[in-house]
């Protein structure tokens, strides 16, 4: 309709998306939707760096995780497999971002020839698929591991921990929870319309108001629904294993070991805490504003889904294993084995007649650490101290 207007030079839709329907067009509002621009995938400058700087962090942390995990010998296999399972999900993320960063890329410079081609393409569903998986995966997943923190640390003498065979079932379940809650909006294109495509970074926050009701009321149902009783689970089992802990210090002998411990885990319990409300506290607001049809900038939708949304899967590498002390602990014992090994072998060559020499060069931290011996708390698995 517009292609035979050669002399339009001014046009106004009300969605900046419509501008792609008449490039030939000298100025065509809206020229943006506060996440593209009528040039550019991303916008912002600032977003065009973040989003590979976010995706590396994911990436890299959780990747980094994974392989420490399998090489250091884990105190309890259950939970050394399960974080496993949540950098992985976690590192979707990171694949996500990085998509979104090489389709920038891609498009720089002609983003309104490709709008609305990009947006309808089976690569934006399949990365908004992406990033919808791993975050449910990864909800589901910090929550069982925060129920069976609360079970060890408030009960611990039940009988209520899992097993091998409970805890393969757990997490196969949660993977295919995630996995039929991202693909449920693409069996049904005619009922939840183009689900992921509703902007140019393929997340469906479905803040406007003048998106598919039903669209709209799944993606509610699932961040305002499903996501925050798990966090409301989370904030109510975090603070309950601290009150237990608390009590138990107060009834201990040796009160300034267990003062220090205590602080110990009520700082670890207050970072998890604070970097779920972090990410999450943003996306209630924006759900419930847009529930009350207040217009949400899109602006806003960008930042929450490049900056905010990622914020647990990088944290969460850092909270549930390099914060650890025992992950430390065992850090520090193969680097010590390696200085060990280091030291010996250069002694070798340079004082092969010397055994003397040798059998006083080791290192310090030759002997066990006196510091693995712990003290649990509360009875509890010392994994969670």
């Amino acid at each position: 309709m517009f292609l035979p207007m050669e002399n339009l030079s001014h046009i106004y839709f009300t969605k900046f998306q419509y501008c792609s329907y008449a490039p030939h067009v000298r100025s065509c509002k809206p020229n943006t939707d506060g996440i593209s621009s009528f040039e550019d995938l991303l916008a912002n400058i600032v977003l065009r760096v973040s989003v590979w700087v976010m995706a590396f962090i994911t990436c890299f942390g959780n990747l980094l995780v994974i392989g420490m995990r399998s090489l250091i010998r884990a105190e309890n296999n259950l939970h050394a497999a399960c974080i496993k399972v949540l950098c992985c999900a976690d590192c979707l993320m990171g694949v996500y971002l990085f998509f979104v960063g090489v389709f920038d890329v891609k498009f720089r410079g002609q983003y309104n020839r490709n709008a609305l081609l990009w947006m309808e393409s089976v690569e934006c569903r399949t990365i908004g698929f992406l990033a919808m998986l791993s975050s449910e995966v990864s909800v589901l997943l910090l929550t069982y591991l925060t129920l069976e923190k609360f079970l060890v640390i408030v009960f611990p003498f039940s009988n209520l921990r899992p097993g091998k065979l409970q805890t393969g079932v757990v997490l196969a379940s949660i993977w295919l929870l995630g996995f039929i809650i991202a693909a449920v909006p693409l069996m049904n294109e005619d009922v939840f319309g183009n689900y992921y495509g509703r902007n140019g970074v393929c997340f469906p926050l479905h803040s406007d108001r003048q998106e598919n009701p039903t669209a709209k009321g799944y993606s509610t149902g699932i961040f305002l629904g499903l996501n925050l009783v798990a966090f409301l689970v989370i904030v109510f089992s975090y603070s309950s294993m601290f009150f237990s802990i608390y009590k138990t210090g107060i009834n201990a002998t040796d009160l300034r070991s267990r003062l220090h411990k205590d602080v110990a885990v009520a700082n670890r319990f207050f970072f998890i805490v604070f970097s779920d409300a972090l990410c999450w506290i943003p996306i209630f607001l924006v759900k419930i504003l847009s529930l009350l049809k207040v217009e949400i900038p899109g602006t806003i939708s960008s930042w929450v889904v490049i900056f905010i949304l990622p914020i647990n899967s990088a944290l969460n590498p850092i909270l549930y294993t390099l914060t650890t002390s025992f992950f430390r602990e065992q850090v520090e014992l193969l680097l010590c084995r390696w200085q060990r090994r280091h030291i010996l072998k250069k002694d070798r060559k340079s004082l092969t007649s010397s055994t003397i020499f040798m059998e006083t060069a080791r290192p310090p931290c030759y002997q066990q650490p006196g510091y693995f011996q712990r003290v649990s708390l509360n009875g509890a698995d010392p994994r969670y101290a």
